[in-house]
């Protein structure tokens, strides 16, 4: 990509003027969880890449007037949208199986597939650099995983059944993947409820403290109010017992995580499949974002075929993952849209501190790519929406296969140059906050 020659100072204006129009109403709504998400922006550069989707989207001008490997399908496909290598893990799918894949899909909408892959190549050029590899081996990285992502694409294109690119499950996976599986299958519900609740009069109620909050009665009659009209949006298949859904408790939560900083959240305590206490469930409603990629994608038609960000969250999970959590749902609170789901106890997130060895790592990296490339073609005319009525697969595939040679070159060459890129800007935006610079904080 062609980077512009900025000063330091001009750059930190940009990067400032991108924070206003991405986080500007939250921060000033509570400028406290943006201080804690910004110090944890400022421990690494890789940190600060994970918190700055909307700078990256703002630096892509090139592929917003076109480029390489797009055309009408492939610049409308539904991507990640904040696809690093940081936003893979577990979860239980509806089946009941353990499956790694992509998670975190806030920031999921449609548009070109490529900002998916170079989002991720540069994450690896930042991992890579973290690590102390040489620039040669983080070649070698993005390469394996450029190589990775055009073998599933190709074979899912050209028809390959299911059973020959079957998930990572715990009997499919290997290395790290495996590892996080096996951790995952562990964890308990029981463990996740010992955690957060209590028994109080023969009932399971939340603990006090831990972050959670109590509600006033007209803030619990509106959070009630709002979970009747999540049940709404849930498949009938979710609804086999409707008791599962009896609420049991509520309390409030704020987010202060890089990605959910400012953000109401609540937490509801509910029956589950069962009678027994080990079996209660909990799930949370989280106001939600709009993402960064929209700001930068005009179709009118993609905008308006979402209700609010909440109804496109979950839309868009449930294209690209396949089998998604059956408690997944939508819903509006005080004329936002929200994301409910459930607080999974079976949720593990792959650990990059222990990956170290340059081959270990190639190998997790063209699983990566093999994650990513199911997930793309999850998404199109077989998902049920009809957004994007084509086979996905088959115009990146056809995309990738004019031009062969080219398309592990691109993310190379882009992975270097944003990679190095964030580096600098992690050092401005560090001066920038511990300066005083950021407004509001």
């Amino acid at each position: 990509m062609s980077v512009p020659q900025l000063s330091a100072e001009q750059r930190g204006e940009q990067i400032l003027a991108v924070f206003d129009t991405a986080f500007g109403e939250l921060l000033a709504a509570d400028p406290a969880a943006f201080r804690v998400k910004f110090r944890k922006m400022a421990a690494s550069a890789f940190a600060f890449y994970r918190g700055t989707a909307a700078l990256f989207y703002h630096d892509l001008d090139e592929d917003r007037r076109g480029g390489p490997y797009l055309d009408e399908r492939t610049s409308r496909v539904w991507i990640h949208g904040d696809l690093h290598a940081e936003n893979f893990g577990t979860y239980m799918d509806a089946q009941g199986r353990l499956i790694f894949n992509v998670n975190d899909f806030d920031e999921a909408y449609v548009g070109p597939f490529t900002w998916d892959l170079k989002r991720f190549a540069a994450s690896v050029a930042l991992i890579g650099y973290a690590k102390a590899l040489s620039d040669e081996q983080i070649t070698d990285l993005v390469r394996v995983y450029a190589a990775a992502y055009r073998e599933r694409i190709h074979a899912l294109a050209t028809g390959a059944k299911s059973d020959e690119v079957p998930p990572f499950t715990l009997d499919t996976a290997e290395g790290p993947l495996l590892d996080a599986l096996r951790d995952a299958r562990a964890l308990t519900r029981f463990g996740l409820l010992e955690s957060m609740t209590e028994i109080r009069d023969f009932e399971r109620r939340f603990a006090p403290g831990g972050g959670s909050i109590e509600l006033d009665a007209a803030t619990r009659y509106k959070v009630l109010a709002a979970f009747d009209g999540y049940l709404e949006t849930l498949p009938e298949s979710s609804l086999a017992r409707p008791d599962s859904y009896r609420v049991k408790d509520v309390v409030g939560r704020r987010g202060i995580g890089i990605g959910s900083a400012g953000l109401p959240s609540y937490n509801i305590l509910l029956e589950g499949n069962s009678d027994a206490l080990e079996n209660d469930v909990v799930i949370y409603i989280k106001q939600a974002q709009t993402p960064a990629v929209s700001r930068h994608v005009t179709d009118s038609a993609i905008r308006g075929y979402f209700q609010h960000e909440g109804h496109r969250t979950v839309i868009s999970q449930r294209a690209l993952q396949a089998h998604a959590d059956p408690w997944l749902g939508w819903t509006e609170l005080d004329g936002a849209g929200q994301l409910v789901a459930e607080v999974s106890p079976y949720a593990v997130d792959l650990d990059w501190g222990d990956i170290d060895d340059p081959e270990e790592i190639a190998s997790v990296v063209a699983d990566l790519g093999r994650s990513t490339a199911t997930m793309h073609a999850a998404a199109d005319d077989q998902s049920g929406e009809s957004l994007v009525p084509f086979s996905t697969e088959r115009a990146i595939d056809a995309a990738i296969a004019a031009d062969e040679d080219g398309f592990a070159g691109l993310l190379v060459d882009f992975a270097h140059s944003y990679g190095s890129r964030a580096r600098r800007d992690h050092q401005i935006f560090v001066d920038l906050f511990r300066n005083g610079r950021i407004p509001g904080l």
